[in-house]
């Protein structure tokens, strides 16, 4: 089989040719038989700009079926997809673009002036920018496409070459490029279809970002990987969602969706009656949540762990009895993982400590930042995850926390010191710490406890302001404390974990 992840696809998709893939607004866009059509005349169009094996391919759009088009594309050409949140401001944009050294950009109508300036910001004003529209829109790059001739070949890739570049904060506040293969991308899906017992049978309602590897890597890739027809959703709606239910058969979300849903009176075991599996992940489930999801509709959400760096590294098991609230499983077929406490020796049984993995899911490096490549893997090979966890004597993983202050909200990763690097450049702000507090509807909430440099000095609503033109909505705090000090520790460390504690319930109504 093609090492090609595109290749695998189409091999995988062979019989089923007269089944639609795509079902987009409640109708079928096209079916498996027509998808390499489609795919080839995108890559004739990446082509005719420019774009080669190897090249990056920055992308901000929401989702619709053009962006699928576009990602087989850059794989079939063996390009390198670099999707962005559309929730990025300029000032970020422009960070990525000069990062990635894109060879294309692709926005949509609404932000290609966005694009093209954080572009011209980055110093790579050369690079063409190119609008992406839907199938009831003419673009400019979909005027290309109406007019091109199918390329049908697929590149000749290698393994280790990379697939794609997404984005995650550090600690630093500087985002680095986690360079995802073929290799990673499809031993992941291959484990997940093993793991979730997936069919040809099914149908996926998918209703994530494609821009996130949640929605791209798991969910769309099962769909492809197992030729099921995808009814994909323009944005999560808990009604439009739970009017879909009944033409499904998985429903991936995270637990924001869920909470959602509850809230919802017409969430019930009739509208679920043909769901076979509920998936939960990007963000801890509550407990509370889970019970809740059973009590109504009958089925138990299988709750499963990933991070950007290796996309899914463990999942609770399939059978309903083994789904245990609060936990995250065990880890996937071809994935070790341990347990790492003090001075790095194996923690006992129930004692958290630091998980480290290895697998051929796990990233290639991070994309031109060889020194934190290296910072991230232990000298035999296991990856640092950075996430805090313990294991019981079965193996079964329970995540106890995050050991680099990592705040998860709404299924989006957040780092403090990014926020925390915008709000003390806020004129009047003396010092300022981002903590991450129970939130019922996205999870965590992100909270900012500023020192003023002097009384009136700054408000909640000036902090607001500054930051909303300067980060993504999603990284914006959704309170601002106002104090005299921040708690520090003996050496001076402020004490996020008595903030966390102080300000636990700020966001509980």
């Amino acid at each position: 089989m093609s090492a090609n992840l595109y290749g695998m696809f189409l091999a995988r998709q062979a019989g089923l040719e007269a089944k639609p893939c795509l079902v987009w607004r409640g109708e079928a866009l096209l079916n498996f038989g027509d998808l390499a059509e489609r795919v080839g005349r995108y890559r004739t169009v990446l082509d005719s700009l420019g774009v080669g094996r190897g090249d990056r391919v920055v992308v901000q759009v929401e989702r619709t079926p053009e962006f699928v088009f576009l990602y087989l594309a850059c794989l079939a050409l063996g390009a390198i997809i670099v999707p962005l949140n559309t929730g990025y401001t300029e000032a970020e944009l422009a960070y990525f673009i000069q990062d990635a050294g894109p060879r294309l950009i692709v926005g949509s109508d609404g932000n290609r002036d966005i694009l093209a300036r954080a572009a011209a910001a980055a110093a790579a004003g050369a690079v063409p920018v190119e609008t992406l529209g839907d199938s009831s829109c003419h673009s400019t790059l979909g005027a290309l496409v109406t007019e091109a001739v199918p390329n049908p070949a697929i590149a000749r890739t290698e393994p280790d070459d990379v697939a794609a570049i997404l984005y995650t904060s550090g600690t630093t506040g500087r985002p680095k490029g986690v360079m995802l293969t073929h290799r990673n991308l499809s031993s992941n899906v291959e484990a997940l279809h093993a793991c979730w017992r997936f069919s040809a049978d099914d149908v996926v309602l998918h209703a994530l970002p494609l821009f996130h590897a949640h929605g791209l890597f798991v969910a769309l890739h099962l769909a492809l990987w197992n030729g099921n027809t995808t009814l994909l959703m323009e944005a999560f709606n808990a009604d439009a969602v739970i009017d879909r239910l009944p033409d499904a058969t998985v429903f991936m979300g995270v637990p924001t969706f869920y909470t959602r849903l509850l809230a919802n009176p017409r969430l019930t075991r009739e509208a679920c009656r043909t769901i076979r599996l509920f998936i939960s992940g990007s963000a801890p489930l509550l407990p509370q949540t889970f019970e809740a999801f059973e009590a109504r509709t009958g089925h138990r959400i299988l709750e499963r762990y990933g991070m950007t760096e290796a996309v899914m590294i463990t999942s609770n098991p399939y059978e309903t009895e083994g789904r245990i609230p609060g936990t995250v499983g065990f880890p996937l077929p071809g994935v070790e993982a341990r347990v790492a406490g003090e001075d790095s020796a194996p923690a006992p049984a129930g004692q958290p400590g630091v998980l480290q993995i290895r697998g051929p899911n796990v990233l290639k490096g991070y994309w031109k930042k060889p020194e934190a490549t290296a910072e991230s893997f232990t000298f035999d090979g296991f990856f640092i995850t950075g996430d805090v966890a313990a294991r019981d004597e079965t193996g079964r993983i329970t995540l106890v926390g995050r050991a680099k202050d990592l705040i998860i909200s709404g299924g989006f990763n957040v780092y403090p010191a990014e926020i925390e690097q915008a709000l003390n450049a806020v004129p009047g702000v003396a010092e300022s710490a981002v903590i991450g507090v129970p939130h019922p509807d996205f999870g965590e909430g992100v909270v900012a406890v500023v020192v003023p440099e002097a009384p009136g000095a700054v408000t909640q609503d000036t902090l607001a302001a500054a930051l909303s033109g300067t980060l993504a909505r999603f990284k914006q705090p959704k309170a601002y404390v106002l104090v005299d000090d921040l708690p520090r520790n003996t050496m001076g460390k402020v004490m996020k974990a008595k903030l966390r504690e102080i300000y636990r319930d700020l966001l509980a109504g």
